[in-house]
């Protein structure tokens, strides 16, 4: 199967997925949300002309991990803490993957800017976050860290699929920024659509990056 097709089933699966979160049935997000991003897995794992092997095998287990985070997030018990536990070690995996070729090159304007941006979001959200206060600040951490892994990377060596996977980390940045801001501190209508869609994007940047030519 090629990409393209793939491409194009993972943007139907993220559609439906969306449109049951908004009009459809329960059924719907049950069924699309892990299938578009096991779409995206099958991306990664079907890719061709890897940068190199170990990327390719660490992108795909960041991604299971992921899907394991959309599951738990989608069962009806409040298991929030054990998702973001998921998502963290998916973060966890994508630096090393960023970083396993290239070192982390400390750059303070990026670095100020990041901690600034994460302050920031922390600040915002602290007063509704309760006895969440230190897992979400060790996820807001881990998160822009993995952002600046990729940016770093991009930064040494300038090439197509290391700007798919910073473009993709930002993706990833913003995704949770809007899904933290919804959950902690202000639903609006719009977060739904705009973090899935902000979500799957980053997936798919990520998923993309494995291949050389990208």
């Amino acid at each position: 199967m090629s990409y393209l097709t793939l491409t194009a089933l993972i943007i139907i699966t993220a559609i439906l997925h969306i449109w049951g979160e908004y009009s459809g049935p329960d059924i719907l997000i049950y069924i699309f949300k892990p299938l578009t991003t096991s779409l995206i897995i099958m991306l990664a794992v079907l890719a061709k002309h890897p940068v190199f092997k170990r990327y390719k095998i660490a992108i795909i287990v960041g991604l299971i991990f992921s899907l394991g985070g959309d599951i738990i997030l989608m069962l009806p018990r409040d298991l929030f803490v054990f998702g973001l536990a998921s998502f963290l070690i998916a973060h966890l995996i994508y630096i090393y993957a960023f970083t396993m070729e290239h070192r982390l090159q400390m750059k303070i304007l990026p670095i100020f800017l990041a901690i600034i941006y994460g302050f920031g979001v922390f600040s915002i959200l602290a007063p509704g976050l309760g006895e969440m206060r230190i897992p979400v600040a060790f996820y807001i951490l881990v998160i822009l860290l993995m952002g600046y892994a990729a940016w770093n990377l991009w930064q040494q060596i300038r090439n197509r699929w290391a700007l798919l996977a910073f473009v993709g980390a930002l993706f990833f940045v913003l995704s949770d920024s809007v899904l933290a801001f919804n959950k902690f501190y202000q639903p609006f209508l719009a977060a739904r659509g705009l973090s899935l869609t902000t979500y799957f994007t980053a997936q798919w940047l990520i998923a993309r990056s494995i291949v050389r030519n990208s």
